[in-house]
């Protein structure tokens, strides 16, 4: 599994820079490793605080499976514990 994060991590970030290029946002692409709505929260925090007077928003797609939106999802964590803005995206 770890090779295959390998192998996709110079495509994704590539695909990322070409999209957010010339668009005047900041952005950084991170590879972590744990539950993803920790992570989210923890990366989120940690930039709320290195950058004070700074928006940090997290955006984040809605799950489409209905038994996530009973027994909670990435979006629904982070809807109860995100400790900046969060849009979520249908």
């Amino acid at each position: 599994m770890e090779a295959a994060f390998d192998e996709l991590e110079p495509e994704l970030r590539a695909q990322a820079a070409g999209q957010l290029r010339g668009r005047g946002a900041d952005w950084e692409f991170q590879r972590r490793q744990g539950l993803i709505a920790e992570e989210l929260i923890a990366v989120a925090a940690g930039l709320r605080d290195a950058r004070p007077g700074q928006n940090v928003v997290i955006v984040i797609g809605s799950s489409s499976h209905a038994t996530h939106r009973m027994v909670g999802s990435v979006a629904v964590s982070l809807a109860r514990h995100a400790p900046v803005p969060l849009v979520i995206v249908p």
